[in-house]
C-alpha cells in the first residue's frame, strides 16, 4: 500500500484531479476540522465531570477521524467500478450486523433503543456503517434497472426493505428515513417510471406512520414537536432547551466556548443538539455561515453530477450528497424545531465513531466520483496533421465482406 494511501494531508497525486475533487477534498477537511472544535467546546464540560478530564470525547473522536480518514484515502484511490462490484456483499454483511443487534444477548441499549454492538471498549452502530454501501448497491440497481429480471430486482429492493425494516425494529426511525430517502432520490435521478416512484414514496409514508402509531415514544414525540410547552419537564424539555440555546446566541452569540446551556440544561449537547450549542456560541450570524457552508459542498456535489456521464457513478454522487448534506440539515431542523425531536448524529461534527467512519467513506465516494470526471469524459487531443491524412486516406471497410 503507498503512503498516500494512508497519510490524509499528504497526497501527490492531487494536482492530477479533477478541479471538483480538489474542492470536496479540502471542504472535507475543513468540515472535519471546525466539527472538531464544536465537539471540543460541546463535551468539555461533560468530558470533565464523567471523564476527569475535558478532552476525552475529542481524543475518541479523533482516534476514530484517523481510522476514517484511512477508509477515506484507501476509497478515493480505488476506481468507482471497483466499490460498486464489490458493494452488494459488504451490504449483506452489514446488514448481518444489524440484526445482531436485536439478538438481546448482543445488542446494547442505550436510551431505549437498541442500536449497538460491543467492539472491546468501545460500540459500534451498523446502521450508520450501513450508509455508504447501502449508497453504492442503490446506485448500482437503479442505474442498471433496464438491464436487470424482475428477479434480481425484487431480490435486492427486498433486501432494502428489510434493511429499514430492522433498522426501524431497534427502533431508529430517522436513520430508516434518510436510508430510505436516499434510495428513493437514488431512483428518482436513475429515471425509473413516476408509478414505481410514488408507489415507493406512498408506502413509505404508510411505513413511517404505522411505526408511530404502534411506538408511543416516537408519537409522543411528534405531539412534543407540536407544542413542546405542554409537557415542559418531560417530553417537550429537550426542544425548549435546544431553542433557549440558539435564541441566546443572537445576532453574533456568545462566544466560542461560551455556552450555558450546554452546562446545566440541554441534554446530548455533544451529539443530537450539537447544532444548538454552535448557535448559541456563533448566533445567527455564525449559523448562517454554516448553511452557506453546506450549500457551497451541496453546490460542488451537484456541478460533480452534472459533469459525469457514467449513469451509476452519477447516482453514486446524488446518494453521497444527499446522505451528508441532508443528514446535517435534517439535524438542524430538529435542534431548530423544524422537525419532530430525533437521534440523528451531524455529519462529522457529532460526537460518535460509527458515525465519523461512515461519513468521510461517504465523503469519500463523492469526492472518488469527482475523479472519475475526466475518465468519463476523456478529452481529444489534436493529432498531428500526417496521422489525420493517414487516418482519411485508410480504406473504409466493407458493410458486405
Amino acid at each position: 500500500m503507498k503512503l498516500t494511501h494512508v497519510i490524509p494531508w499528504f497526497d501527490a497525486t492531487v494536482p492530477e484531479w479533477s478541479a471538483e475533487a480538489r474542492w470536496l477534498r479540502w471542504l472535507t477537511f475543513l468540515w472535519l476540522g471546525f466539527g472538531l472544535l464544536i465537539l471540543f467546546s460541546a463535551s468539555y464540560a461533560v468530558s470533565m465531570t464523567e471523564q476527569g478530564h475535558g478532552l476525552h470525547y475529542v481524543l475518541v473522536q479523533g482516534m476514530w477521524m484517523t481510522v476514517g480518514l484511512v477508509i477515506f484515502n484507501r476509497i478515493v484511490h480505488t476506481p468507482l467500478d471497483r466499490l460498486l462490484r464489490g458493494a452488494g456483499m459488504v451490504l449483506l454483511v452489514m446488514f448481518g450486523l444489524v440484526l445482531l443487534t436485536l439478538v438481546p444477548a448482543l445488542g446494547v441499549t442505550v436510551n431505549g433503543a437498541t442500536r449497538w454492538l460491543p467492539l472491546g471498549p468501545f460500540m459500534i452502530q451498523p446502521s450508520e456503517l450501513l450508509k455508504p454501501c447501502l449508497v453504492l448497491q442503490g446506485a448500482r440497481l437503479f442505474g442498471r434497472w433496464d438491464q436487470l429480471t424482475w428477479r434480481n430486482r425484487l431480490t435486492w429492493l427486498g433486501i432494502f426493505v428489510a434493511i429499514v425494516a430492522a433498522i426501524l425494529l431497534q427502533p431508529n426511525l430517522s436513520t430508516a428515513a434518510i436510508c430510505g430517502i436516499m434510495l428513493w432520490l437514488i431512483a428518482l435521478a436513475a429515471g425509473l417510471p413516476y408509478s414505481y416512484i410514488g408507489l415507493a414514496a406512498v408506502s413509505g409514508l404508510a411505513t413511517a406512520t404505522l411505526s408511530v402509531s404502534l411506538k408511543t415514544y416516537q408519537r409522543q414525540r411528534i405531539v412534543s414537536f407540536l407544542n413542546p410547552w405542554a409537557d415542559p419537564g418531560d417530553q417537550g424539555y429537550q426542544l425548549i432547551q435546544s431553542l433557549l440555546a440558539i435564541g441566546s446566541g443572537g445576532l453574533w452569540g456568545q462566544g466560542f466556548g461560551l455556552s450555558h446551556q450546554k452546562l446545566y440544561s440541554l441534554p446530548i449537547q455533544y451529539t443530537d443538539f450539537i447544532f444548538a450549542v454552535y448557535a448559541e456560541e456563533f448566533g445567527f450570524i455564525g449559523s448562517l455561515a454554516l448553511l452557506g457552508f453546506l450549500s457551497i459542498y451541496a453546490t460542488v456535489g451537484l456541478v460533480v453530477t452534472l459533469r459525469l456521464t457514467h449513469p451509476l457513478h452519477k447516482l453514486v454522487a446524488v446518494g453521497a450528497m444527499v446522505v451528508l448534506v441532508g443528514q446535517a440539515l435534517l439535524n438542524i431542523g430538529v435542534a431548530s424545531g423544524v422537525l419532530p425531536t430525533t437521534g440523528l448524529p451531524f455529519p462529522m461534527v457529532s460526537y460518535g465513531g460509527s458515525s465519523m467512519v461512515a461519513s468521510l467513506a461517504t465523503a469519500a465516494l463523492l469526492v472518488r466520483a469527482a475523479r472519475e470526471i475526466h475518465a468519463d469524459d476523456p478529452l481529444t487531443l489534436p493529432l498531428p496533421r500526417q496521422s489525420r491524412l493517414r487516418l482519411m486516406n485508410q480504406p473504409k471497410s466493407s458493410s458486405q465482406g
